[in-house]
């Protein structure tokens, strides 16, 4: 079974409550007709006791006798509207059923899908899905005259950690950098997409900002106790479209300059002046 796209599933609950809306408007119509025959069927009776009383005409009998197969035809039209409202009602719980697979098809279809997409450490996008968004945000800064921009980031001191207190001690500063960061995440590199970020004033102050995230100590456990490290960071900025107008290119120009940022210990470079 396939799984159901979004606009079907749209599609799915406006008809969900399309038939439920039926379903409400059949029974209020359901509860005037009884209304209706019991009203019907109280002026009958009150006409028969009249005319019981009295000899009235030939046309007030035949009159009578059209109110009460009048009467009939109202009762029998209850009757069958009950029948259709049941039916109804059993459709619906038949399509509640059937849209509660579909959802559990497409969970079950989705999670290959979102281990593909993404990191299996922290669970955060990995480059594939990195890439995927980077080229949707290329084509809307084409689109809309956006500015783009691409921070490349590395942990300073992360091999050292690991080195020193093994991969467990340093995939548990990885999950609280990337924690902090939100981010795409692969090994000690991180690569972040800004959007309409403004100048390089505006982009500068948000690498600034991150490396002093990255810089707070991390609390990590090693043979039962707990110790505080800490890594430092450094940033390579690349700017669509003047540094790139692919998302390799933008990657490639971040990349290099980050390995400048990393050089001269600054924090963060931009492309240009990486390749200047």
């Amino acid at each position: 079974m396939k799984p159901e796209t979004k606009s079907q599933a749209s599609k799915r609950v406006k008809a969900d409550v399309s038939l439920s809306k039926v379903l409400d408007q059949n029974e209020k119509v359901q509860g005037l007709v009884e209304e209706a025959a019991a009203d019907l069927s109280a002026l009958n009776d009150d006409l028969r006791k009249k005319v019981a009383a009295s000899a009235p005409p030939v046309a007030v009998k035949s009159a009578i006798k059209k109110s009460e197969a009048a009467e009939d035809k109202v009762v029998e039209a209850g009757e069958k509207l009950i029948v259709v409202n049941k039916d109804l009602a059993g459709e619906i719980d038949q399509l509640h059923t059937l849209h509660e697979e579909l959802s559990s098809t497409h969970d079950q279809a989705d999670t290959p899908r979102h281990a593909a997409l993404h990191d299996v450490l922290t669970d955060l996008p990995n480059r594939a899905l990195f890439y995927d968004r980077l080229e949707q945000g290329i084509e809307q800064a084409k689109r809309h005259g956006w500015t783009l921009a691409v921070l490349f980031v590395d942990l300073n001191g992360f091999k050292t950690i690991n080195d020193s207190y093994g991969h467990d001690a340093g995939d548990s500063v990885l999950k609280t950098i990337v924690g902090r960061l939100k981010e795409n995440a692969r090994g000690d590199e991180f690569l972040c997409l800004l959007m309409g970020s403004g100048d390089v004033v505006d982009i500068a102050e948000i690498a600034t900002s991150i490396v002093k995230v990255i810089q707070g100590s991390c609390a990590i456990v090693v043979h039962g106790v707990t110790i505080s490290v800490r890594v430092g960071a450094s940033i390579g900025i690349s700017i669509f479209p003047q540094d790139g107008r692919t998302a390799t290119a933008l990657v490639t120009s971040a990349d290099e300059a980050m390995y400048k940022a990393k050089r001269g210990k600054s924090g963060y470079a931009f492309a240009r002046a990486a390749t200047s």
